[in-house]
């Protein structure tokens, strides 16, 4: 499905011209300023979207513009309408061979449409990656999008797995083990409870010499006592008997505590405690170079989890490179050669902007062609651009495949295709190309 007539009226600088194209190449010329890309634009404005509109699309000092495109099997018409405060509405009619009127017109021309705003030119000037997006159309049942997202997320991931392996390991590395350092800590509970008991004992057997101390003390004062006792005695006569048997009283318990005092067996040496403070301490150390290594080894344990999870999210992010590379060697790519690189399209295994400019452009167009099956039109902008042979090129390729490419090329005074001046049609001159003869 090609177009067959375009009419445009009061479309951005267009008077009202009327276009039945003949041939495969439209080229659309002449000077600047004089309504070429109108015509383009008026192409797109009436198949596509109103997104696509620009904001002002009615010719200035007009109220209302139009535009009719014939496809042959459909005619498509759209009008826009000025309102006051600069703004503008459009109606959209879609009508197919016998006249009648689809209700859902633009819906039914997006499936039409496909990628009609596609420009070979403006393919060559795109960055490698927005080239390889387009190209990403012809690998079907393949999201991209998903893919890089989960490749971007597992990247992410394994970037912080493999900072925490960075960080587990220096952790690992600052803890010293000494040499020598047993497996299983020491119990020192034992032997502070050893500690424990050697302490109460020392403490009562402090408190045994203290007593035996009292009581040597006690015997010594009894002794003083009985001299001043008898030393009283002789002065106080009447007080004698009472002091005797005071006395005899106190000495009589004065022997049994000797009697005790002899009888009573040596008190024991008391425990040396340095050697338990010593083998408790020691203990501590052994405990602590244990936790130690306990701790390392933790640290460690959690590397290798770390290292495998690393290893997982790389295996998935391959694994889904795989995938794309493998659909896309199943793919039926427009142009022999193309391939898929990193951030960008190769051809022949070359990067894209490193081909020549006859390849360049023999891939954008075979692109666009493949972009378009069932509304065989193609429109390039900034066709001035192209020489010769790149002309020479775009026929060959046009003709071959049998698509329509409406082109815009600048020209003072030109003599070639279909020459605007002033917003309308001032003459058409059929181009003669090599693949037309």
């Amino acid at each position: 499905m090609k177009i067959i007539e375009l009419q445009a009226e009061n479309v951005k600088r267009l008077r009202a011209v009327t276009i039945s194209p003949e041939g495969n190449i439209v080229e659309i010329s002449g000077r600047n300023g004089q309504g070429k890309s109108s015509v383009l634009d008026a192409i797109w404005w009436a198949l596509s979207g109103t997104t696509n509109i620009q904001a002002k699309p009615i010719r200035k000092g007009q109220e209302e513009a139009r535009i009719s495109v014939d496809l042959g099997e459909l005619k498509v018409i759209r009008t826009f309408k000025a309102r006051e405060d600069g703004t503008h509405t459009t109606n959209l009619i879609v009508e197919n061979g016998e006249g009648a009127r689809y209700q859902s017109p633009q819906r039914m021309l997006d499936g039409l449409l496909g990628a009609l705003t596609f420009d070979p030119l403006a393919f060559t000037r795109m960055d490698g990656k927005a080239q390889l997006e387009t190209l990403k159309r012809f690998v079907p049942g393949v999201d991209f999008a998903a893919i890089e997202k989960a490749s971007k997320a597992d990247f992410d991931r394994r970037t912080e797995v493999n900072r925490t392996i960075r960080t587990l390991r220096s952790q690992s590395v600052s803890i010293e083990v000494p040499a020598g350092t047993p497996a299983e800590r020491i119990d020192d509970a034992a032997l502070v409870a050893k500690l424990e008991e050697a302490g109460e004992f020392n403490t009562d057997l402090e408190r045994r010499r203290i007593r035996r101390e009292q009581a040597e003390d006690e015997v010594e004062a009894q002794e003083a006592s009985i001299g001043t006792l008898r030393a009283r005695a002789k002065q106080l006569r009447h007080d004698a008997d009472e002091a005797d048997a005071e006395a005899d009283k106190i000495n009589a318990r004065m022997v049994v505590t000797r009697g005790k005092l002899a009888d009573a067996e040596a008190l024991p040496e008391p425990i040396d405690t340095l050697d338990l403070r010593e083998r408790i301490a020691e203990a501590g150390r052994t405990n602590t170079a244990v936790a130690q290594r306990e701790q390392r080894e933790r640290i460690e344990a959690q590397v290798r989890a770390a290292e495998t999870e690393a290893a997982a999210l790389t295996k998935a992010i391959e694994d889904r490179a795989t995938q794309k590379r493998e659909a896309i060697a199943k793919a039926d790519l427009p142009v022999p050669g193309i391939g898929f690189g990193e951030d960008e399209i190769l051809l022949n295994e070359v990067p894209f902007d490193q081909a020549s400019s006859a390849e360049q452009l023999r891939t954008s167009v075979a692109i666009a062609i493949a972009a378009n099956p069932k509304l065989r039109v193609i429109r390039i902008q900034d066709g001035s651009l192209l020489d010769e042979e790149a002309m020479r090129i775009l026929a060959e390729m046009a003709q071959a495949a049998d698509y329509q490419v409406w082109i815009e090329r600048v020209g003072a005074g030109s003599t070639v295709g279909i020459v605007i001046e002033d917003g309308a049609v001032a003459g058409s001159i059929v181009v003669a190309t090599e693949a037309a003869e």
